[in-house]
């Protein structure tokens, strides 16, 4: 199968969790990643601005000839995901839809728990995508997650308090709460044991990373790679890094995200 470029657009390192997820799906294919991190949080912003932002972002990886993008960003696939879409001329795959999907598929009574930051949670947009498959939901900001997770506190003592402090009034009675976690923003799968351990151990935990990758490679039509001996031999993802501010910060909170030293990460002004 012909090799095919993948542009993945996220406001900053958050959605490195999303390209890691692809890239284990689809190992045999060309990633380009755009980090707009000289314009974060987007989470501030009104909704105009966050397209106006999307939609460059969409402009450049298409020029860079990306034939599929991924926006790996929840608040710009709640809030701008139709702009991209229109004025996009390839493919479009947001984050809220395939974890939406997934929520929905897992629980077994209909109630689910979306955590993420602030202006994803306010934009209601799990929420609506979860009631159109007849899940009740619960919504929760956590806004402390995502600077104690680039600070490197994965398993810090506060981290777990702090996910006591959101996460304990939700699920003290599990017989009627919800059974599914939602991970509403791609920070967090780098907590997940953690929260594996402050949740329920019935409560199941769905990534909308792992989610929206599933979604990419069935789409597709790629299978999962085999692992087994005497599996097809694959060339290496080949990825290339853009980012809108400091190229050296990328790459050290990138590392952190995909688990290795980040190689060809340039920078560009989008005025």
């Amino acid at each position: 199968m012909r090799r095919v470029t993948i542009g993945v657009f996220d406001s900053g390192v958050g959605g490195l969790t999303v390209l890691r997820e692809l890239v284990a799906r689809i190992p045999d294919a060309d990633y380009l990643y755009f980090g707009d991190t000289a314009r974060l949080p987007y989470g501030s912003k009104s909704r105009e601005t966050i397209a106006k932002y999307a939609v460059s972002a969409t402009k450049f990886l298409e020029e860079r000839g990306a034939e599929l993008l991924v926006i790996a960003c929840n608040t710009a696939s709640a809030l701008a995901l139709d702009a991209i879409t229109d004025a996009a001329n390839i493919g479009v795959v947001g984050v809220v839809e395939p974890g939406a999907e997934s929520a929905a598929a897992a629980t077994r009574r209909n109630k689910v728990l979306v955590i993420g930051t602030e202006a994803t949670i306010k934009s209601h947009a799990y929420q609506h995508a979860l009631e159109k498959r007849g899940v009740q939901v619960c919504e929760k900001a956590c806004p402390l997650f995502v600077p104690l997770i680039e600070e490197g506190w994965l398993e810090h003592p506060v981290t777990q308090q702090v996910a006591h402090v959101y996460l304990d009034d939700v699920f003290q009675d599990f017989e009627s709460g919800p059974d599914v976690l939602v991970l509403g923003c791609t920070h967090y799968p780098l907590i997940k044991p953690l929260l594996r351990s402050v949740a329920p151990w019935r409560v199941e935990i769905v990534d909308s990373a792992e989610a929206t990758a599933r979604c990419v490679a069935e789409g597709l039509r790629i299978a999962p790679p085999k692992t087994s001996e005497g599996a097809e031999r694959r060339k290496p993802a080949r990825m290339k890094f853009f980012a809108t501010d400091s190229v050296e910060k990328f790459r050290s909170l990138g590392e952190r995200f995909m688990g290795h030293a980040l190689e060809d990460v340039q920078h560009v002004d989008m005025g």
